[in-house]
């Protein structure tokens, strides 16, 4: 045997019946490898694998599959799907609703002091830019201008960034969707 050949994950044996006592073991002794059974490998070439067995899940329900024609057409309406623009009338609307709510939440809170106006402001501005510019309706609400309150007030010094971005985003996603469907269906009547 060659030096390269112990270098194999597995045990050589003979078909013959005088060698068929005699094994050679490829793997060193010290080998980490964790193997129940060694791997045997006949003259013949053949490898004999050892099947393992896992533990059958019993109960386990097959979901129902689209076919890829639907799947992809279902996918390709869902690309093309266009959000409706913003509303200049109702984010105006919802920006004093934020305002108001958010002044009494935070005034409750004696983390802000006489400073209190002044992060209303900064988060009010933030969010009547994000309704103005990019809030189409339900499922356009996204975190990120919460996380530029959260950073502005920290990097303006302020203290309490992360407890007002979490007052104002608690409450837009309570309300400002609710408050964008029952705008539209007074809008359309």
């Amino acid at each position: 045997m060659s030096s390269s050949a112990s270098l194999l994950p597995f045990t050589v044996s003979s078909s013959s019946a005088s060698s068929s006592s005699t094994i050679a073991s490829l793997l060193p002794s010290s080998t980490p490898f964790c193997f129940s059974q060694p791997r045997l490998i006949s003259t013949s070439a053949t490898f004999k694998q050892h099947r393992f067995s896992f533990p059958s899940v019993k109960g386990r329900r097959k979901f129902p599959t689209l076919p890829f024609s639907s799947t992809k057409r279902f996918l390709v309406r869902a690309a093309e799907y266009k959000f409706p623009d913003p509303i200049p009338e109702f984010a105006d609307a919802e920006t004093e609703k934020f305002k108001s709510h958010l002044l009494q939440k935070l005034t409750k809170k004696d983390i802000y002091g006489e400073s209190v106006e002044e992060v209303v402001g900064i988060c009010t501005e933030i969010f009547s830019t994000f309704l103005h510019s990019e809030y189409g309706g339900p499922g356009t609400l996204l975190v990120l201008p919460f996380v530029d309150m959260a950073d502005t007030l920290n990097e303006q010094g302020f203290p309490g960034g992360p407890i007002a971005a979490r007052a104002a985003i608690t409450w837009a996603q309570n309300n400002v969707d609710k408050d964008w469907r029952e705008w539209n269906k007074v809008d359309k009547k």
